[in-house]
């Protein structure tokens, strides 16, 4: 049994490590690993998180994620398509994760995409993957973030997400990418009817696809009023309204670099007046203008209720997912965002007894704790217990990631609980 274990563990190690190389297809036995629940598949998607955030810290690596969703119809899997070809045009690695519906009644989808791409097929800067939704509603597969990130992690440079045909309400897309293009055409049902589609109000870009059709010039003058009253209304800026004719790549380069602009600025915290977004789309943390052995802030830990709900109003104000995991020492499942050279940490609790649903029950939803990066935790910890600050463990601890870490007990901290966390070598 131990031979065996360690057979299986040699396995994982080899194929994480030929995924992490770019090997495309230990790329697609990932993907099939985590699409299926497989345990494995679990395994691979942690150390892909491990990878993109030690990548982030030293190199500035990380894939931009690009969307399209809207109705089914409206030429979402050429605009794909053609969107591709501009960026290998361009130079850039692209990786694309397509959502098939799944049939309700066998369970089977058609995955067409792979059917209407053909022509990318011989492509090795090309790689296509479709997903079916397996009855998870809006618009995505359960499995897509994680699909995602092994992606992110294989080192594509740019991920190209398409939704199923979505209706109203399926907006999930916009918690996944870095800029969401929502796909319109005419003769698909008159204004008022999108107008009042949830799903316009996740859109970076309104895109009117197959704008050589009779009926785009109504089109666009309605999405146009739409977009000025809720500018009046709500404050909103307007939303660019773009054109395209996917058929003849008409309008897709001008639809391309809005969406690389738009997620530039979210990867990247803001981008420089005037500067275009580049690819990958974060900057490298630079180097710490103090003292390089000193610590800086690593993370802001907040305890909250729902993940999902916590994250949505992050991203809303441009801050971007790296990934999740659950530490099952501590029972909480952790969100962590990139916010420039440092973080926040969005803590769930899956245990009512955990030290965060305590927490909660006792203060309500807030900060937690504050994290400080630092570059030898054994001689900072051994320093601390010379002056006798008090430790919530005596023993350093390894946690989400891999990191090690401590607590410093609040009545140390002047009335903070401190973590004490080793930057990677």
């Amino acid at each position: 049994m131990d031979e065996r274990q360690t057979e299986v563990e040699r396995e994982t190690a080899s194929m994480i490590a030929a995924l992490l190389g770019g090997d495309r297809r230990a790329l697609a036995r990932a993907l099939t690993l985590v699409e299926s629940g497989d345990a494995l598949g679990e395994k691979i998607v942690a150390a892909s998180r491990r990878a993109i955030c030690q990548a982030d810290a030293e190199q500035g690596r990380r894939s931009l994620r690009l969307g399209l969703t809207g109705a089914p119809g409206a030429g979402k899997s050429t605009l794909l398509e053609a969107l591709t070809q501009a960026l290998r045009a361009d130079g850039k690695s692209v990786a694309v994760l397509a959502i098939d519906p799944s049939s309700p009644l066998t369970g089977g989808a058609i995955l067409g995409d792979r059917i209407r791409m053909q022509t990318m097929a011989g492509d090795d800067g090309v790689f296509i993957r479709s997903m079916a939704t397996r009855g998870h509603l809006g618009g995505l597969a359960a499995a897509a973030e994680d699909a995602l990130t092994v992606m992110e992690a294989a080192g594509w440079n740019v991920l190209l997400v398409e939704t199923t045909g979505v209706g109203q309400g399926e907006v999930e897309i916009a918690k996944r990418v870095d800029a969401v293009g929502v796909v319109l055409a005419p003769g698909m049902g008159d204004g008022v009817q999108a107008m009042k589609a949830g799903v316009l109000e996740i859109a970076d870009v309104l895109v009117l696809n197959k704008a050589d059709r009779a009926g785009v010039e109504e089109l666009e003058q309605e999405m146009a009023a739409a977009e000025a009253l809720a500018e009046s209304v709500s404050g909103r800026a307007e939303r660019r309204i773009l054109r395209t004719v996917a058929t003849r790549a008409e309008g897709v380069k001008e639809l391309l670099e809005a969406l690389l602009a738009i997620a530039g600025r979210r990867r990247g915290g803001g981008a420089r007046p005037g500067a275009e977004a580049t690819l990958p789309g974060v900057p490298r943390v630079e180097d710490w203008s103090g003292d390089p052995s000193g610590p800086r802030i690593d993370h802001l830990g907040i305890a909250v209720r729902s993940l999902d709900e916590a994250e949505g109003f992050y991203r809303a104000l441009g801050v971007v997912l790296l990934g999740r995991e659950t530490v099952a020492a501590e029972r909480v499942r952790v969100a962590m965002m990139a916010t420039g050279e440092s973080r926040i940490e969005l803590l769930e609790a899956t245990d009512e007894e955990s030290a965060i649903a305590k927490f909660i029950a006792k203060r309500g939803e807030g900060m937690h704790h504050v994290a400080l990066r630092v570059t030898d935790i054994e001689s900072v910890v051994a320093r601390l217990r010379e002056q006798g600050v008090r430790l919530v463990s005596e023993r350093i601890q390894v946690g989400a990631g891999g990191h090690r870490y401590v607590f410093v007990h609040p009545a140390s901290a002047h009335g903070v609980l401190l973590e004490l966390v080793e930057a990677a070598h």
